[in-house]
């Protein structure tokens, strides 16, 4: 019978690629926490009305994973977060203290072709600053970013945060003469420029109602990088990201709108600067989302990571931590059966001590015995044996450097530490 295999677009997680996952959701909390953010949850599941509010046409027709329960509802996996966090904001903003710092990171789901840097399910962090309004939050919120991508060892020349702000670019479309209903319509022709044949682009600006000289226009402003010069919110976000110390990391691209229609602001994506990827985390701010769940009007900005264009990142530019998928310190081998009762007293003593400890079960060589705690990458080897047990003491021998020493059975869990990394 062939083996099942796993759903297509979702991930095993092996022990070492579950270690790195592990290191990368330290990371994302030790970062968030250092900027004051307290971490929380929703459901996996939620009401597709939910997201059929603000996410837009595409993320809940084409993305969602839908389902209907035994009572006829219909829900959906969850594809983003921020649509859930307005409900919970929404519930309790009575009882809320302001401003809000939140984060999160677990699991989501997107129905979209499988591809390098893209599965249907995924970890995501999500971080968001609720209940201000102004650059000075937008900033901070890129700064977290900026600090999670240099903990992460990535470099200002392997990695930029791109920003814009959708008034500004929603001033230039209509300097443009580009009418309000077509606004949004202009923005999804801008998102989709990078995915976009350079002729099929402009095909699609004449069918959106573009004039040849509007088209011609919009293309040269997503080509000026300095546009945004007199723009007093992205000047003043600047001077902040200098301030905070992450404006190394952050250049202003008048490409960036984001796809999703919430956004009302401030506008942020982290990329790798060669182009080979999607983007790193997106994000910005939204202040009209927590009002269309039925909630008071709550301003808030935030962004999202997803966890395999990071992974992808941090192994192209060599910053991907090599990391034991075994969390043992310590293999407790079986000298004979007979020894058996006593060896697993010690092994329990020294968890007791606080160790991690693996007992070897079976009566083994003892080359054998140390190849599995080679092939695990555990550090130290401790060997009770008849003479050991008669003297009070245990034998402990660091792999990495071969050396061996006998010491009193109440002093082990002292030394095993000390050759700990």
């Amino acid at each position: 019978m062939p083996i099942i295999q796993s759903v297509k677009g979702t991930r095993d997680f092996y022990p070492e690629q579950k270690a790195f996952q592990n290191w990368l959701y330290a990371q994302v909390r030790a970062v968030s926490e250092r900027f004051g953010y307290q971490e929380w949850e929703a459901p996996y599941l939620e009401y597709l009305d939910l997201y059929a509010a603000k996410s837009g046409e595409e993320l809940v027709k084409e993305q969602a994973f839908v389902l209907t329960d035994r009572g006829g509802r219909v829900l959906a996996l969850r594809p983003e977060l921020t649509p859930s966090l307005a409900r919970m904001i929404a519930q309790r903003a009575g009882e809320m203290t302001w401003p809000a710092r939140w984060y999160s990171f677990g699991p989501f789901w997107r129905y979209e072709q499988p591809q390098r840097g893209r599965t249907r399910e995924f970890f995501q962090w999500n971080i968001d600053l609720l209940g201000l309004d102004g650059v000075r939050a937008d900033a901070e919120i890129i700064a977290v970013g900026a600090a999670f991508l240099k903990a992460a060892g990535l470099t200002a020349q392997a990695v930029t945060i791109n920003v814009n702000n959708r008034r500004f670019t929603q001033a230039k479309l209509k300097e443009l003469g580009v009418p309000d209903g077509a606004i949004a319509s202009c923005f999804g022709l801008i998102d989709k420029r990078p995915k976009m044949q350079p002729s099929a682009w402009e095909a699609y600006a004449r069918e959106l109602g573009l004039t040849g000289e509007q088209i011609k226009a919009m293309q040269a402003l997503l080509e000026d990088r300095e546009a945004w010069r007199g723009f007093e919110p992205l000047e003043q976000l600047f001077e902040s990201l200098e301030a905070l110390g992450a404006a190394d990391m952050v250049v202003f691209d008048p490409t960036v709108v984001r796809g999703l229609l919430y956004y009302t602001g401030t506008v942020f994506e982290a990329n790798d600067t060669a182009g080979e990827y999607r983007a790193i985390f997106g994000g910005g701010r939204y202040d009209n989302l927590v009002a269309d769940v039925g909630g008071d009007p709550v301003t808030a900005v935030g962004f999202a990571m997803g966890d395999v264009v990071v992974e992808l990142v941090m192994e192209k530019y060599g910053s991907r931590p090599v990391l034991p998928a075994s969390k043992s310190q310590v293999l407790v081998t079986l000298f004979d059966d007979a020894l058996y009762p006593q060896t697993a007293a010690l092994a329990a003593e020294l968890r007791q001590a606080g160790l991690n400890v693996e007992l070897y079960l079976e009566n083994d060589k003892f080359k054998k015995q140390f190849r599995f705690a080679e092939r695990k990458d555990i550090p130290v080897v401790a060997i009770l044996g008849g003479d050991e047990l008669k003297a009070g003491q245990v034998a402990l021998k660091r792999l990495s450097t071969g050396e061996q020493i006998a010491v009193a059975r109440g002093e082990a869990a002292a030394q095993i530490r000390a050759w700990l990394p």
